[in-house]
């Protein structure tokens, strides 16, 4: 039975969103001629966005975007001379507070914008004083607090590329990609608390040794580690090197970003970014589908190193909103939401599974907007989260695309109806599509026109760029997702399209068994994987966290059940844990292939690696 919808935007909801703005500066009378427009001409809806944002251009572009030399490398914002540094200062009043920050031992910190420029422009003293200027790679490796903002922003005012390091990882990948970028330095910290435990960064960062210049700033008060002379240079000190902090000259092109994500052949992906491409779209996202606007307080739960650190300070920067970090673990979320007044909070799904339990004793009346991306989500945690948190009262914003794209494909927003786990519209802007050669009703989720936030390339491996996502439809961005829309128009993602389930010719996606699953009150979590079979092609398995008492046989007829006979699970196994991300993505490829006993590419982004000997 299809999905009915459980929330519906009222007059107020629509009157006081940005995304309602945007539609009267532009002159359309509908998100869905807006959404229509926008597909088609992506030059006339960036003009409408870069305008909404008004960013001040050192040089004004001459055009909107050029892609003579082919979709996948369309310019934008041509001849344009832009500093997103200087962009992220120019929209907060001196007295409200750019970043509130609150640590897992209760330590608050609040930052107004005045503060933060005195912040940016002595970090930036400090990395002209070390030799760092424009073209250079800086590691990031901080948990997220006010220097991380600061130092983010600053690398851009002196024209440095910023490369965000997961502060989970381990000596090996910090070295791998310090290395494979020559970082002329790193930031990193004494040490973070994680659930009563001290996670010691600085000495990762010590036995990858892989940079020049390391500067540590005492994220743990009175925590003392070894300084190495000549390379280490303590965060005070480094702020209080003479040296200009003047915005270095930036063309709209040149190279700002450079994250890196987790590949399937060993080698990570580093994807890189500009100036005017990765921020535009954070900050395109964020006011129109989560509704931030001038002092917004909006807090994501993540890490630097995932795509949602930088999107959150960009974003919440160029928008003159306020940021509130959390950096703890995340039992105390709730608490620390109430405390700051947040407004707009985003999480994952994985978490809000693991909250579920966790009673909410905390006065959330400040909350107007809920979202969430990741992974898809099970349909009780959905609906917990919008009728126990939002009390049925809240949007619930399903936000999903990637590092490669700057923010999102699919997003939900304050002016259409929403469904569980649904995404009631593409985000604006975004010529998304679902190609299904087999006319089944699901297919690749693809988008057809550029966009000002795609990836300008993996670092040193343009080739690579072009076999991963233009390929396999010349001209089309193949995301890797399975998507599927129903009758009402909304879309849903049905996990990786490379995790794709093919059983006797009928596909089927892993989040669809997943849900089903999950819907067992005895099941907390699953993964779905399909291995080789002679006759079927492929058959499914099931791996399940348990939460109560269930046998692998009531798991298998509840698929089969629901989703027929010849999709009933070969098998069902228990383990004590899914392999993730810190963001929560379970990684069903490493699930896979730890089954079949394949090479396990790239695990330095897993939080829990050695749950993966319980697939074996």
């Amino acid at each position: 039975m299809p999905e009915a919808i459980v929330w519906r935007p009222d007059a107020e909801t629509i009157a006081r969103a940005q995304l309602t703005r945007f539609l009267r500066q532009a002159g359309v009378e509908s998100f869905a001629e807006l959404e229509t427009k926008a597909a088609a001409e992506p030059a006339w809806f960036t003009e409408q966005v870069l305008q909404f944002l008004d960013l001040p251009w050192d040089r004004p572009y001459t055009q909107v975007m050029d892609s003579s030399r082919g979709i996948a490398w369309t310019r934008w914002c041509v001849d344009g001379e832009l500093n997103i540094g200087t962009a992220c200062l120019a929209k907060g009043p001196d007295r409200q507070p750019a970043v509130v920050w609150e640590g897992e031992e209760g330590v608050t910190r609040s930052w107004s914008y005045r503060a933060l420029r005195v912040a940016v422009q002595r970090c930036a003293s400090g990395l002209r004083a070390i030799g760092i200027g424009k073209g250079d790679a800086v590691g990031v490796h901080l948990p997220m607090m006010p220097e991380t903002v600061a130092v983010m922003v600053a690398l851009a005012r002196v024209g440095a590329i910023a490369v965000p390091l997961f502060t989970g990882f381990g000596p090996s990948a910090i070295a791998a990609r310090l290395r494979d970028v020559g970082a002329k330095a790193v930031f990193t910290c004494n040490a973070f608390p994680r659930r009563g435990k001290l996670v010691e960064a600085k000495r990762a960062v010590d036995e990858a040794d892989a940079a020049p210049l390391v500067i540590v700033v005492e994220r743990v008060e009175g925590h003392a580690v070894a300084m190495r002379e000549g390379r280490d240079i303590r965060w005070q000190d480094f702020c209080d090197m003479p040296g200009s902090h003047a915005p270095d000259p930036t063309a709209a092109e040149d190279p700002l970003l450079l994250i890196y994500t987790s590949g399937t052949t060993g080698a990570p992906k580093g994807i890189l970014h500009t100036h005017c491409g990765f921020p535009v779209k954070s900050a395109q996202d964020m006011a129109f589908g989560m509704d931030v606007g001038p002092g917004t307080r909006i807090s994501w739960l993540t890490d630097i190193g995932w795509m949602m650190g930088p999107w959150l300070i960009y974003g919440a920067l160029l928008l003159g909103g306020t940021m509130a970090l959390y950096d703890g673990a995340p039992e105390h979320l709730w608490a620390f939401a109430a405390r700051q007044g947040v407004e707009v909070l985003g999480v994952s799904p994985t978490l809000v599974r693991t909250l579920m339990g966790v009673p909410i004793r905390s006065d959330l009346s400040r909350l107007r907007l809920l979202a969430s991306t990741g992974e898809p989500w099970t349909r009780d945690a959905w609906m917990w989260l919008f009728e126990t948190v939002g009390e049925g009262k809240l949007p619930l914003i399903n936000y999903s695309g990637g590092t490669e794209i700057s923010g999102g494909i699919l997003c939900s927003n304050p002016l259409l109806p929403i469904k569980p786990c649904a995404f009631s519209a593409a985000c604006p802007g975004i010529a998304a599509d679902i190609v299904d050669p087999d006319g089944q009703g699901v297919g690749e989720l693809v988008i057809r026109q550029p966009w000002i936030g795609m990836a300008r390339g993996f670092y040193k491996d343009p080739e690579r760029y072009e076999e991963t996502y233009w390929s396999q439809f010349p001209g089309v961005w193949r995301h890797g997702d399975f998507a599927a829309r129903d009758d009402d128009g909304f879309w849903y993602i049905h996990g990786r399209s490379d995790d794709t389930i093919k059983v006797a010719g009928k596909r089927v996606g892993p989040a669809e068994v997943e849900t089903i699953v999950t819907s067992h009150a005895a099941i907390r979590e699953a993964a779905a994987i399909g291995v080789p079979d002679e006759l079927k092609g492929s058959e499914l398995i099931v791996y399940c966290v348990r939460q109560g008492e269930v046998s692998a046989a009531e798991v298998q007829e509840l698929v089969a059940r629901e989703l027929g006979k010849p999709l009933r699970p070969r098998e069902v196994r228990f383990v004590s844990a899914l392999p993730k991300t810190r963001n929560g993505k379970v990684m069903r490829r490493l699930v896979r292939a730890a089954r079949l006993g394949l090479p396990l590419g790239d695990t330095s982004n897993l939080e829990n690696p050695e749950v993966l000997q319980e697939f074996q």
